[in-house]
């Protein structure tokens, strides 16, 4: 067994995060699975995996040589199909995480007419709102709306989406509706806490081009979109969310917008891969696929909001 095939079945193990499921999808029995990473470990001098009953993952060391491996099987590839058929069609599986109501709302009605277009192409679609480990949970992609704090990603920009404010029905008749960030000490909020931090964040604003925050008092906090919303509807509060979450709330009046000209600062919008060069051209047309869904569906809504 040459070193790419080595390199071929390592990276397969940390994407699968099991000896078994790498050999299935890999025609290869166990065995010559576990021996060509002893074989692997043993060349390098390093161990590569934390193994367990339940789960394999890669070690720090492991981690840095599947970047390496990537780019070294990708090159390859690259190098043998120079004279080869360019033409022929994506195909293999993508693992993709994406938050929970663009997965829910936006991605999934979507599929068909991506799968359609690419039938050799297989997705397991993970619905988030954590921050997943890209190596570590093998995945190929994830969407991320907000700030980025991942280092050693490429990352592609989709654009930036709008929050807007808003108050049920129900709420504004009891407490009336804030005009001005003055008035939002006499009003209550559904509290956000972060899923990945634990962190409740503040009411936001931009005045003047600068970013103004403010504690808000709040009886509840969530940790959820799907919660967040849930708890708007139910009266118990202000929240600041973007209009697609909350597009079919809009428009049957259970939910109204507030203090149009003092919503919070835009969130980017980024698509984040695990290395920097030499894309699978299954992922290619995924990302191309997913940024004009989500500029044509979402981005466009939030600048007709309001």
């Amino acid at each position: 067994m040459d070193r790419i095939d080595l390199f071929r079945i390592f990276t397969r193990v940390v994407e699968s995060a099991s000896f078994t499921r790498a050999a299935d999808t890999l025609g290869l029995p166990r065995s010559s699975v576990s021996a060509a990473i002893a074989t692997l470990e043993g060349r390098l001098g390093a161990r590569l995996l934390h193994r367990t009953t339940r789960r394999v993952s890669p070690t720090q060391d492991g981690v840095a040589f599947y970047q390496r491996c990537l780019h070294l099987i990708a090159a390859v590839e690259e190098a043998e199909g120079l004279f080869g058929d360019n033409s022929a069609a994506p195909a293999g599986r993508l693992r993709i995480d994406v938050p929970g109501r663009i997965g829910r709302l936006i991605i999934a009605p979507a599929l068909p007419d991506f799968l359609d277009r690419f039938p050799a192409i297989d997705i397991d679609l993970g619905v988030t709102d954590r921050a997943v480990n890209l190596v570590e949970d093998s995945v190929d992609c994830v969407l991320r709306v907000g700030p980025l704090t991942d280092s050693g990603l490429i990352a592609r920009s989709i654009g930036h989406l709008p929050l807007i404010n808003v108050a049920s029905a129900g709420y504004i008749a009891r407490h009336g509706a804030p005009q001005t960030p003055d008035d939002l000490g006499a009003h209550w909020a559904v509290n956000y806490a972060s899923p990945s931090t634990g962190r409740v964040e503040p009411w936001e604003w931009l005045e003047d081009g600068v970013l103004r925050t403010l504690p808000m008092r709040g009886r509840v906090t969530a940790n959820s979109a799907e919660a967040y919303i849930a708890c708007c509807l139910a009266g118990l509060g202000l929240i600041q969310i973007p209009a697609y979450d909350v597009r079919q709330h809009l428009d049957a009046g259970d939910l109204v917008e507030v203090m149009p000209q003092h919503r919070a600062e835009p969130l980017p919008m980024t698509l984040l891969y695990p290395h920097r060069q030499h894309l699978s051209r299954r992922l290619q047309v995924f990302a191309d696929w997913l940024e004009r869904l989500l500029k044509q569906v979402v981005l466009p809504q939030q600048s007709a909001v309001g």
